[in-house]
């Protein structure tokens, strides 16, 4: 997937010495480290930012930002120049087992995580954040105490990369779901994803004025998860499956299997790709959800994003959580300076911020039975096709103003089945 000429040209870093030390050193530059690093620069603070990747690049995502992202962005002032560059949609189109579809009406658009994360990243250096990549993370720092106090970064000065000690009073590891640098850090506690997902990008200009929606389609064939189709700007598709798990319950899925059966089983799909062109393979990754899987912090430390798990399980849907959990870090980090707050005050403000989230993520993994179970899919697209109240349900999922819990509880059901829903 191609970026635009303008973001590859604004990507060009200049040569800045590797540093030595800084106030908070942030660990990813996905949306929560990137929300994170610049909110804390617009602080005063003195931010390093480091990614074991070079940017832009690519990320395996759904691309799809919901009304929370859009919220999110607002408030880093980067919303406008986002939607400049991504696709605007006005609905979700949620398909059933049995062919029925309803278009639920959101505010949503679609952009490459590969453009997002590089607009993020260059608002966060024009507020003063210092950039730092490739640079691996291996380790933390750690004091007598065993308190954090930055972390050991492999720099590629040669093979094997040359490990760099880099001091930080404060610490925040956005990793995303890989399990390795949690682990290294002593915090991972699930080392099993939530979830998987396959996607790839495809050109069809044939299609670009026939799917305008968000494309969520569920199907026996496809149970623990869905398929889906968001369109990109210029004629560009994001395709792809997921499949999402309990803790106990993880199943043994070939995602190229279910992505080839999604293709042949939904036709725009199949469509789709038979007249499309292909831009890259196919590529897969892990998902962390529900808050759960990893501890939040330990001291000089706290984990945002994916890394704790900010990916709601039903949906699959991380970007605007993500962004929100960064915000809630700086949040703590930067009162803990204010109001001269000790280091396990910082922690259990950023603690019970993440707990104050929980409900909602419970919410979400509650309405994951719809994956496990395909036909609650059909019922409720069934019942949304004719009951304006019900759609307007779905549209408040969608917009946070409703819970998904109710969509699967027995009185939610029956309130679907009753005339007067």
């Amino acid at each position: 997937m191609k970026s635009s000429p303008g973001l590859m040209a604004a990507a060009a870093d200049p040569v800045a010495p590797v540093p030595q030390a800084c106030e908070v050193l942030v660990i990813g530059a996905g949306p929560a480290g990137t929300a994170c690093a610049q909110s804390l620069a617009r602080a005063g603070f003195d931010v390093v930012l480091a990614d074991q990747q070079l940017f832009p690049r690519d990320k395996v995502c759904g691309d799809g930002l919901i009304p929370d992202a859009h919220r999110a962005l607002e408030r880093l002032g980067v919303l406008d120049e986002v939607l400049a560059h991504a696709r605007a949609a006005t609905h979700v189109a949620c398909v059933g087992p049995s062919g029925g579809r309803v278009e639920v009406p959101a505010h949503l658009a679609v952009l490459p995580r590969r453009e997002l994360d590089e607009i993020l990243r260059l608002s966060a250096i024009r507020a003063g954040v210092r950039w730092l990549a490739p640079a691996r993370f291996d380790a933390p720092l750690l004091d007598p105490g065993q308190q954090v106090i930055g972390a050991r970064l492999a720099l590629p000065d040669g093979a094997p990369r040359v490990p760099h000690a880099l001091r930080a009073r404060w610490t925040v590891l956005a990793t995303g779901a890989a399990s390795v640098p949690l682990n290294s850090a002593g915090l991972c506690t699930r080392r099993t994803p939530s979830g998987m997902a396959l996607r790839g990008y495809v050109r069809n200009d044939a299609m670009a004025g026939r799917i305008k929606g968000l494309d969520v389609v569920w199907h026996r064939a496809l149970r623990r998860g869905y398929g889906w189709i968001f369109p990109c700007a210029g004629g560009v598709f994001n395709i792809g499956v997921g499949i999402t798990h309990s803790r106990a319950d993880v199943p043994d899925v070939n995602l190229r299997e279910l992505f080839a059966t999604f293709t042949r089983l939904y036709a725009p799909a199949r469509e789709l790709m038979e007249g499309g062109e292909p831009l890259g393979p196919l590529k897969g990754a892990p998902l962390r959800c529900s808050l759960d899987g990893a501890k939040w912090s330990r001291p000089g430390l706290l984990v945002a994003g994916e890394a704790a798990g900010s990916t709601y399980l039903f949906t699959g849907e991380g970007i605007g959580k993500a962004l929100e959990t960064g915000m809630l870090a700086a949040q703590a980090i930067a009162e803990g300076r204010d109001q001269r707050l000790g280091d396990a005050q910082v922690r259990a403000r950023y603690e019970a911020a993440l707990h104050a989230l929980k409900p909602r993520f419970d919410a979400y993994e509650q309405a994951n039975r719809i994956n496990n179970h395909p036909w609650l899919a059909d019922l409720l697209i069934w019942r949304a096709r004719h009951s304006e109240s019900v759609r307007k349900r779905l549209s408040g999922v969608i917009e946070e103003t409703h819970t998904p819990r109710n969509l699967v509880t027995a009185q939610g059901l029956l309130r679907m089945l009753l005339p007067s829903a």
